[in-house]
Parts: structure tokens; C-alpha cells; sequence
């Protein structure tokens, strides 16, 4: 296994067990996967897996370049409200995972 494969395979494992601790029971692999493969250039980058849930710019940015360039929501209002359930339901993890929150917002917006 190459050291690229074994940081994302580690930041799956993150990601996995984070979900778990948010109640997610039925975790849909391929989605995961994709927000996993999607940070291949940056897994080195630890502020780039990582996602601040008290910096707004932050959350800003999540809006921006992942609800709405990603997922095709332009609804601010829901996309923050999405965003900001998530944050809450993340409340308890400090550091947390960036797969891991894209899958509870897109999970939040369906």
C-alpha cells in the first residue's frame, strides 16, 4: 500500500467512525468514497481534511465551493441550515473530518 492509499484509507476509517458516533448506521460506501478520493491532492494538508466548525468563513466556504458547486443547491438559507444541523450533530468531535461532513450534508439536504 502506497503512503497516498494509506492516509486515505486512514481518512475513511476517520470519517466511518465519526458517522458512526453521529448515528449514521447504513453508511453508503461509494459516497464516502468519492468525498475521500476528492481530497487526494490535499491529504496532506491536515486543515484541508478538516473541517472548523466555529470559523464562518469556514463554513462560508463548504457552502460555496461543496453545496453549491457539488451538489447543485443555490438556496443559501438551506444550505446554512444544512451546514449548521450538521455542526450541531459534530458538536462533540473536535476535529472534525471532511468526508465525514460533506456525507452528513448531502444526507441533510436530500
Amino acid at each position: 500500500m502506497s503512503d497516498l492509499e494509506s492516509k486515505l484509507a486512514q481518512l475513511k476509517a476517520t470519517a466511518v467512525k465519526q458517522l458512526t458516533d453521529c448515528g449514521v448506521s447504513s453508511i453508503d460506501e461509494e459516497k464516502l468514497d468519492g468525498y475521500v478520493n476528492s481530497l487526494k491532492t490535499m491529504v496532506n494538508n491536515k486543515d484541508a481534511v478538516l473541517v472548523s466548525g466555529t470559523d464562518a468563513s469556514e463554513l462560508e466556504t463548504v457552502r460555496r465551493n461543496f453545496v453549491e458547486k457539488k451538489l447543485g443547491v443555490k438556496d443559501k438559507d438551506k444550505a446554512m441550515a444544512a451546514i449548521t444541523s450538521v455542526v450541531e450533530k459534530m458538536s462533540a468531535i473536535k476535529m472534525k473530518s471532511r468526508p465525514a461532513f460533506y456525507y452528513l450534508v448531502s444526507e441533510a439536504l436530500r
